[in-house]
């Protein structure tokens, strides 16, 4: 039997197939999906369902979708897809949505993003815990869905293009100068987007040459994992980069819904400086709007959304916080040190795809090399996100606490610890695996080495 508790997270659903979820679990999440939106009044009847290149993603998307038909209502597949592609669906049609996919987990996992209509999250306080508990409870009287069968239709619909010139229409790219490009797609959906939304001459060819890494689709991810987060994951990109004399290199997760880029040199650009560039963009647009950032984010960001006449809001990491506080809010764009970032212009979704366009109308719209222009936008010195597998967190959290008594605590999300030199450090544990995740942040390099060491030894012991 199912427990659903051990896949259920913060703000998704993510486990291992088939032996912590299968498409009998799938079929019962799909039922008590839309037995919440029947009783919380969820316009429309119809659910959006799309999914991933995983081997595994069209037999779990089915049976999801066999469950929601069992509830009472249609469901409008869209096949393949990238998670912010679903998002737009949702947003478009004005429609609640599922996207099958564990993003950038190895290819045992597998998992599911709802939403509301208009691409609204779902997460552990917004419906996604009572999904839990009746789906688990379908599940524990034997039965994957009420009984009976449904006779509620499947519409199959391709929404590609309307997604990509949609965004084409949010970031124009045309008369920006020439830019070679290199895409590390990581076997992930980036391969599916990429040539329709960059180089589809159909909807008016653009001033980029493309050129391609890994764009077939493989669950398996033959070549590396699909997790961009990861150094590892980005030497191909790096060195195609250099290679190709390209402007600028873009790696996309296997859902991709995050992008991060790669300088001409090969030189990753942290996703706080990209935050910090496209929120300068929108606030140019839109003067005087409030920008969401994650609560480790760089510094900078909130000093250059101030520079820029923004409001700059903290929020916790995690989509369906971030989503919430910029509906709360208004937010015209928010940021992450993930490399998620998110659009009022797109439902207050998440999509990579987005913020590689503003990035280069950026590089395109001036003459320098995007080494130069991103240093504009970092300011200090952090050592990125360094995972670390701890039998007892809360102890180990404790400890680091304890050690650093003149610091200033925010526990917000995890340990926050901020000194008065202006470095500062988080210590979170990961809501997807058993990890303790820690990001450091100084003036100085030296300094920065110093703390991320010290914090690393008294975790690790």
């Amino acid at each position: 039997m199912s427990d659903l508790s051990q896949i259920v997270k913060a703000y998704d659903v993510r486990g291992t197939v088939p032996d912590q979820w299968d498409e009998r679990v799938a079929e019962a999440l799909g039922a008590a999906f839309t037995q919440l939106l029947n009783t919380t009044d969820e316009p429309g009847d119809a659910v959006v369902v799309g999914y991933d290149m995983r081997a595994s993603s069209p037999g779990l998307a089915a049976a999801f979708a066999a469950g929601v038909r069992a509830e009472g209502r249609s469901v409008i597949e869209i096949g393949l897809a990238s998670t912010d592609l679903l998002y737009f669906a949702s947003g478009s049609l004005d429609l609640p949505g599922a996207m099958f996919t564990a993003s950038h987990n190895p290819a045992q996992y597998n998992g599911i993003k709802m939403c509301r209509s208009g691409a609204r999250p779902i997460g552990q306080d917004s419906g996604l815990a009572q999904i839990r508990e009746r789906a688990q409870a379908l599940l524990d009287s034997g039965s994957s869905r009420p009984a009976g069968e449904s006779t509620r239709p499947v519409e199959r619909r391709d929404l590609l293009p309307d997604y990509a010139a949609y965004l084409r229409k949010l970031v124009d790219l045309s008369g920006i100068r020439p830019l070679k490009v290199v895409v590390d797609a990581g076997n992930g959906m980036g391969g599916f987007t990429v040539p329709t939304v960059l180089g589809d001459a159909a909807l008016s060819a653009l001033p980029l040459e493309i050129v391609p890494l890994y764009f077939e689709l493989d669950g398996t991810f033959p070549n590396h994992e699909a997790n961009p987060l990861d150094p590892a994951n980005l030497v191909d990109l790096q060195r195609a980069v250099v290679e190709h004399r390209a402007d600028i290199g873009l790696a996309f997760d296997g859902d991709a819904d995050r992008c991060f880029v790669v300088d001409e040199r090969g030189e990753p650009v942290s996703p706080s400086a990209i935050t910090a560039l496209v929120a300068a963009r929108e606030l140019a647009k839109h003067p005087g709007s409030t920008v969401i950032h994650g609560l480790i984010t760089s510094s900078a960001v909130a000093e250059i959304i101030r520079e820029h006449g923004g409001e700059p809001v903290v929020a916790r990491v995690g989509h369906s916080f971030i989503k919430a506080e910029m509906a709360r809010t208004n937010a015209v764009f928010g940021g992450e040190h993930s490399a998620h970032y998110y659009f009022r212009d797109f439902w207050f979704a998440d999509t990579g795809m987005l913020a590689a366009m503003h990035t280069l109308a950026a590089l395109g719209e001036q003459p320098l090399p995007l080494s130069v222009l991103a240093g504009e936008y970092e300011r200090y010195i952090a050592s990125g996100e360094i995972n670390s597998t701890v039998a007892d967190q809360a102890a180990a959290v404790a400890e680091v606490r304890a050690a650093y008594p003149e610091a200033t605590a925010d526990e917000m999300d995890g340990l926050t610890l901020r000194f008065s030199d202006g470095a500062w450090f988080n210590l979170r544990a990961s809501n997807t695996e058993p990890l303790l995740r820690l990001n450091v942040e100084a003036p100085t390099r030296e300094r920065m080495v110093s703390l991320r060491d010290d914090v690393l030894d008294r975790v690790r012991r």
